[in-house]
């Protein structure tokens, strides 16, 4: 292999001397380095001195007629017909002659003038600032900002009004009694849980009721909120007090959200978990009540949440601060990826932003995400949790239908039915995704349980997790509209994932599911470690029950809430509320000492 001639180096390239190439004598290569150094010197100074004068010459937006004025003056525009030469070559416009000349030298030496004096008065100026102490300069500073600041209040005039857009009707809310007495009975019973709550003996939840904030965890263990209290419990469960009937507690959580909820705060929070929990909550309490407060406050939140979506691709960061704007992801998850169920799980609530602000931003968001995914491979045509907001390229390829996928799935089915079934993409888009699902995660076990599985760098691990739970109701919720008239096999299919997530639930001490189950080594339906056999109020499997319940209108899903809500009530009320356990196959279990917002929001409704 030759060596090239020329070698990089640096950013440079360097040329390399050939066998027998000749050299100059050394007192010639002395002297000629010589002279280049003299030269460059004076080319030095040069230039130093033409940056100097640049640097001192004053803003030139104070004349904004110099570059024109002088381009007009000297430099007439030689196509037009009144322009001629003189006998020396000189360019005038006719009939004008030596007065215009006099003229314009005039405004020639009245701006070099204004230049002069404009030069002098910025020296002057550096001259007293260098004369400043430092603690005067700072104060100066301080003066400063406090001004720009006052005139920027002084323009801020407060939010925007939002255009006036038709409300939808909302259906189911006030459709009166139950006529069964004993379903009235126990619907009572369970209205009570928030409206009265007892003290038996027990622990003492940290959480706050209706009526003032409470903080909240994220699912991976890590403050939603930051160190602030914004009051997650109250938003998150505005709706569910008005579908009860608890109009007194639902306007003490409305004067509340009028007085107290700010998000001016310096607060790194998740972009999933203030969406669906805090814009989800206001804008249901806003499609129910009408009451203005609740979509100002989403849009205000909303517009707080928008810098996340600034990088490379377009998929959100998982964390953003509310003041700042800077997003991150978390340190967890696969080389810095963005997490499918959360940035799916955005559409339906940036929609109806759009539609509530005229402001096409949200829509185009989400909709920008939606095109990413359809142009991207998908190994065996699954989803991958992980995906690098970066590169736009897959992190592990793990999919699940549970934790990190979940809500992806449900967004996809929901915005079709929200679209009034016209948005015909996002259900092709689901068919598929379901499809493929059959075909590699969902399982029947040894015993005749009906499971879903998780997808892990092509293995399939036999163990699903109580947020799977949920793809019951969505399979019954799905039946009507799929394709290849599959309607009765999808009904099948959700009626069969209930009964499996029932199973988890009756197999235990507390008659409460665990947070995963496996399905070998002879266990079905049974937790393994002691890190998955924990209960934090999850709605996901009594929200299969009354999906099933509403379309095939057997009483077995009924009875089989009722027993979850009495587990509940007997395992994990205590004196400040509801609390999780740590162990549902204990006869004597621990609280964890937390009650998360979706009890209210979610499981109790």
């Amino acid at each position: 292999m030759t060596t090239p001639a020329l070698l990089p180096l640096s950013g440079r390239r360097i040329p390399t001397l050939s066998p027998g190439a000749s050299s100059f004598p050394h007192h010639r290569a002395t002297l000629r380095l010589s002279e280049k150094f003299i030269l460059l010197l004076i080319l030095s100074a040069f230039i130093t001195l033409c940056f100097g004068a640049f640097f001192f010459l004053p803003d030139n937006s104070k004349h904004k007629r110099f570059d024109l004025g002088l381009e007009d003056v000297l430099i007439p525009h030689i196509d037009s017909p009144k322009e001629g030469k003189h006998a020396s070559g000189q360019v005038v416009i006719h009939g004008q002659g030596g007065h215009d000349e006099h003229r314009h030298r005039e405004e020639e030496e009245s701006l070099r003038d204004k230049i002069r004096a404009d030069h002098e008065r910025a020296l002057q100026e550096a001259k007293e600032k260098l004369r400043k102490s430092r603690e005067e300069l700072h104060a100066e500073i301080q003066t400063e900002k406090s001004k720009v600041i006052g005139d920027l209040k002084k323009k801020d005039t407060g939010p925007k009004p939002l255009p006036p857009v038709p409300m939808p009707k909302v259906v189911g809310v006030s459709d009166g009694e139950p006529p069964e007495p004993d379903a009235k009975e126990k619907r009572d019973k369970i209205r009570e849980k928030w409206a009265k709550p007892s003290e038996p003996d027990g622990g003492t939840a940290s959480l706050i009721d209706c009526s003032a904030a409470s903080a909240v965890s994220s699912p991976a263990g890590e403050t939603l909120h930051g160190n602030s209290q914004l009051g997650a419990t109250i938003v998150d469960a505005l709706d569910t007090l008005y579908i009860m009937g608890l109009h007194d507690e639902f306007k003490d959580g409305q004067e509340w959200i009028e007085q107290n909820l700010d998000f001016g705060v310096n607060a790194e929070v998740s972009v999933f978990e203030v969406n669906i929990r805090f814009i989800g909550g206001l804008l249901a309490a806003y499609y129910l009540s009408g009451q203005e407060v609740f979509k100002m406050k989403a849009v205000q939140l909303a517009e707080k949440l928008l810098p996340a979506f600034n990088t490379p691709t377009g998929i959100p960061w998982a964390m953003v601060n509310l003041k700042s704007g800077v997003g991150r992801n978390w340190g967890w998850a696969s080389a810095g990826s963005s997490i499918l169920a959360e940035f799916g799980t955005l559409h339906m609530e940036f929609v109806h932003l759009t539609y509530l602000t005229g402001n096409p931003a949200y829509y185009q968001k989400v909709m920008h995400i939606r095109k990413l995914l359809a142009k991207m491979d998908r190994p065996n045509g699954l989803y991958p949790n992980y995906l690098n907001p970066r590169t736009g390229r897959w992190g592990q390829h793990h999919t699940s239908v549970g934790g990190l996928g979940d809500s992806f799935y449900e967004y996809l089915l929901k915005a079709w039915l929200m679209s009034d079934k016209t948005d015909t993409e996002a259900r092709k888009t689901y068919d598929d995704a379901i499809e493929a699902i059959e075909r590699h995660l969902i399982r029947k076990s040894n015993g005749g349980l009906t499971f879903i599985g998780e997808w892990k760098n092509g293995h399939l691990e036999r163990k699903m997790g109580h947020l799977a739970c949920f793809a019951g109701g969505m399979f019954a919720l799905g039946a009507d509209g799929s394709p290849d008239d599959k309607a009765g096999h999808y009904l099948q299919l959700g009626a069969e994932i209930a009964h499996t997530c029932h199973e988890s639930y009756d197999r235990t001490v507390l008659k409460l599911g665990p947070e995963a189950f496996k399905f070998d080594s002879g266990l079905e339906a049974v937790a393994v470690r002691q890190n998955e056999k924990y209960y934090i109020l999850r709605p996901e499997v009594i929200e299969t029950y009354w999906y099933m319940w509403r379309f095939t209108h057997d009483p077995k899903y009924r009875q089989w809430g009722w027993e979850a809500a009495q587990a509940i009530d007997k395992y994990c009320r205590v004196s400040g509320g509801f609390s999780g356990v740590k162990d549902v196959y204990s006869s004597n279990p621990t609280y964890d000492d937390v009650q998360q917002s979706f009890f209210l929001a979610e499981t109790l409704k």
